[in-house]
């Protein structure tokens, strides 16, 4: 307890960090109250009502992904609707065109000064993205409402204006991000994201709380304590492959390693996987309300076997693979094995029993594609694993369920081991400037 009065003491008095933090919690005040500002037009009773079905188990479940996403914003009906999703999107969008158009490999090649056009040309895409994405969202609304229309759509008059002010709520949190990133602790998408999460919670346990006895509760905290451990000991976990550089004297050499992360690929598999997973039973809600028979049974025999809010084995299995198939792939694109044997070569480096060049770059190509296995391996585990743990806690109804998902858990855990380390690196400035 001394030792952490002391750290956040340190934390106080250092003038550039205290700053910053209250910067951040400022702009986090501000995006809560953001989330309760309501869009006029939408019957919002009937969204609550939508959402809890969701929460058992309903069609809509799917939408509960994003109520936590946007930490409750779809449950208000929100100006800040759609959250983040579509600048995370066209996030992942232009990382898959970085691999097809030579532009945006160039870019990427360019340090700071590329990366700041890319992230323009994020923006840019953001905006039409949201505003699709808005129209498809409240078309949504009103398909999985078992209690009749929350929107009008068939009126453009109150159509328009809804997708515009969702589309002007997701700019302006992409805007409020980026003022985290450059006057608060840095990361400011991802803080977002970690506070809409994070405010779901509450409500979570709520809900756990009414609806189970107190030995579920009990072992919904178990699980859940025991989950998070899982998850930053994962996290941290790297393979460190050692590097000898040769220095200036010839019978000198500097001993380094090369940190490879077991989970390389971070949340974005995931993502990715649950993007794909989702639009067959999106699909199928309209199929199912269509007038052709061959439709609605091919709808609903969609449902029964890849409905998000009862999977099956079929389910979970596809869900599985797509999130190996979308680790290798992100990390193939990310990590370069050539370029990194390029560069420890460059520096007058090799690896211990290799040879610079080819030889190197086949054994961190190997390498990576192993870790990339466990990665994979741990993102499955903790994407599927809960809701196995949640049937079968709850009698195979699937109504009650963790605290807070796996998916959600690893967004969580990841930023706040982000702030960590960039609070410890502006403490450890901060101390070297006062030498």
């Amino acid at each position: 307890m001394d030792k952490l009065l002391k750290v956040l003491h340190q934390i106080w008095v250092t003038k550039s960090l205290r700053d910053k933090i209250l910067f951040t919690l400022f702009a986090l005040f501000i995006f809560r109250v953001a989330a309760h500002i309501t869009i006029p037009g939408a019957d919002i009773e009937k969204i609550r009502i939508l959402l809890e079905q969701a929460q058992n188990g309903g069609s809509g479940s799917l939408l509960n992904v994003f109520s936590m996403l946007t930490g409750g914003a779809i449950k208000n009906f929100s100006v800040i609707l759609m959250g983040l999703t579509p600048y995370i999107n066209a996030s992942i969008i232009l990382q898959l065109l970085g691999v097809m158009i030579p532009h945006l490999e160039e870019l990427k090649k360019e340090g700071e000064q590329g990366q700041k056009k890319i992230n323009q040309y994020t923006r840019i895409l953001t905006v039409p993205l949201a505003f699709v994405q808005s129209y498809g969202m409240l078309m949504l609304l009103n398909r999985f409402s078992p209690g009749g229309q929350i929107v009008n759509t068939a009126d453009w008059s109150v159509m328009l204006p809804m997708m515009l002010t969702v589309t002007a709520g997701t700019i302006f949190l992409m805007w409020l991000g980026e003022l985290i990133t450059e006057k608060g602790l840095g990361n400011g998408i991802s803080i977002l994201i970690f506070a809409g999460i994070v405010a779901t919670i509450p409500t979570q346990i709520g809900g756990a709380m009414q609806a189970a006895s107190a030995p579920v509760i009990i072992a919904l905290s178990v699980a859940t304590i025991a989950l998070t451990l899982f998850i930053v000991y994962v996290s941290e976990a790297d393979r460190r492959v050692p590097v000898v550089y040769a220095a200036r004297k010839a019978a000198a050499q500097q001993r380094s390693f090369l940190p490879l992360k077991i989970n390389q690929a971070g949340m974005i598999p995931i993502i990715f996987a649950v993007s794909l997973i989702s639009m067959p039973s999106i699909v199928a809600q309209f199929l199912i309300k269509s007038e052709s028979a061959k439709l609605v049974s091919i709808g609903e025999v969609v449902l029964k076997y890849f409905n998000p809010g009862s999977p099956t084995m079929w389910y979970n299995i596809l869900y599985g693979l797509l999130i190996f198939a979308f680790t290798f792939f992100y990390v193939s694109i990310t990590f370069e094995p050539k370029k990194v044997a390029e560069n420890i070569q460059k520096r007058s480096g090799f690896i211990p029993g290799y040879r610079p060049g080819k030889e190197t770059e086949t054994f961190l190509a190997e390498t990576t594609n192993r870790l990339a296995f466990w990665g994979a391996l741990f993102l499955t585990a903790v994407a599927i694993a809960p809701t196995l743990f949640q049937r079968w806690i709850s009698g195979g109804s699937g109504s009650i369920s963790l605290f807070i998902s796996g998916a959600g858990m690893i967004i969580v855990v990841g930023v706040v081991l982000d702030i960590i380390r960039r609070i410890n690196a502006q403490l450890v400035m901060h101390d070297y400037d006062k030498l």
